[in-house]
């Protein structure tokens, strides 16, 4: 029998395209918090065809201490059919500092830091390697193919970079949801994760690495409103039920406590899933290029992040009696980060609801 040369060549191509597709994944590692916005954040990723997602890292931070934290990122690996994803567990506290007192009831990712809802305990165990460890393994794998998406503090990361400097070079890029260029949301200054950790932050913003930040600035501009949530909880997806339920549970928690600057009526903000959006299509967001540094000595201030816009840059003169040295940063502006200021809310919104229901 002969075959058409068209015929050959359509067969040729549903061999090669599925190939092709896989190749062009971006590799990535998801370090996280879970937290109701990083649960929505990781389903985004997870049902993303456009990722390879090497491995889950887990941190305490909004979603608990690390036992917990660690179990919800379990928890939705198994919600989302992905348990080929390794998940790890990583620190257990900041670097320098005690670990942040969460309200009795959790605030607003509730006792459980998936808004109070109940999924069965996990059957999927962790990997043996730790957090950091797994993170320098894989980026030393893939040398300046991996790209990390910090949705919690960034001790994990710290970590790494504070054991092996050089590292910084290897990774094609840092995506940080943390920070505000205007203010913060666990003090007047700092915004939570920075808050939690500035020492950590401090050091991945002075590492040299392709830096992006994606903080509170944005959430204003977009978000889920209840007519999302129903429509997510009529589908027949189970990612997308689950989905419905942590961000029903996260507008209960937001709306019980005082109103936040950012935070509008007629949607539920979700900074995590912005960050990841942000990593999957930069074009929906503008941005400014940026130096910024993050504040450690300040009593009211700490995990203030601090953006230069031009030249000069200084920190605070000495005090009197210590010695005297120069406040001078640099005379010359140079960014060290992309800082997102504006999301196009309508395109982010679609973006979330197609991931979350397909």
């Amino acid at each position: 029998m002969k075959v058409s040369r068209s015929v050959l060549i359509q067969f040729c191509l549903l061999l090669v395209l599925p190939l092709v597709a896989y190749a062009a994944q971006r590799r990535v590692i998801i370090d996280t918090d879970p937290g109701t916005d990083d649960a929505i954040a990781l389903f985004m990723a997870m049902r993303s065809p456009d990722l390879k997602i090497e491995a889950i890292t887990a941190v305490y931070g909004a979603g608990g201490p690390i036992e917990q934290t660690l179990a919800n990122a379990l928890r939705l690996v198994e919600i989302a059919d992905r348990t080929d994803i390794p998940v790890a567990g990583g620190a257990a506290g900041p670097l320098m500092r005690t670990r942040r007192i969460r309200p009795a009831k959790g605030g607003v990712h509730g006792v459980n830091g998936l808004g109070g809802v109940v999924f069965p305990e996990p059957t999927t165990k962790p990997v043996v390697t730790s957090a950091p460890q797994l993170i320098r393994e894989i980026i030393h794998k893939y040398p300046h193919e991996v790209s990390i998406v910090v949705l919690g503090p960034e001790t994990n990361l710290a970590l790494v970079l504070r054991e092996e400097p050089g590292l910084a070079s290897l990774i094609d890029e840092v995506v940080v949801m943390g920070g505000s260029l205007l203010r913060g949301n666990a003090t007047p200054a700092a915004e939570a994760n920075i808050y939690s950790d500035p020492e950590a932050a401090r050091i991945v913003f002075h590492s040299g690495v392709k830096l992006t930040m994606v903080g509170l600035d944005p959430l204003l501009d977009g978000g889920l409103s209840k007519e999302d949530l129903q429509k997510l909880a009529a589908s027949d997806k189970k990612v997308a039920q689950a989905a419905a339920k942590i961000a029903a549970g996260l507008w209960a928690g937001v709306r019980a406590g005082p109103p936040m600057w950012f935070t509008s009526p007629k949607f539920v903000d979700l900074p995590d899933p912005a960050a990841m959006a942000a990593f999957l299509d930069r074009s929906l967001f503008q941005w400014e290029q940026l130096y910024v540094d993050v504040e450690t000595s300040g009593e009211l201030t700490a995990g203030m992040t601090v953006p230069y816009r031009v030249a000069p840059m200084r920190r605070s003169p000495p005090l009197l009696g210590q010695p005297e040295t120069s406040s001078l940063i640099s005379d010359t502006f140079k960014p060290n980060c992309s800082a997102a200021v504006h999301v196009d809310g309508p395109r982010w919104v679609k973006m979330m609801m197609d991931l979350l229901t397909r």
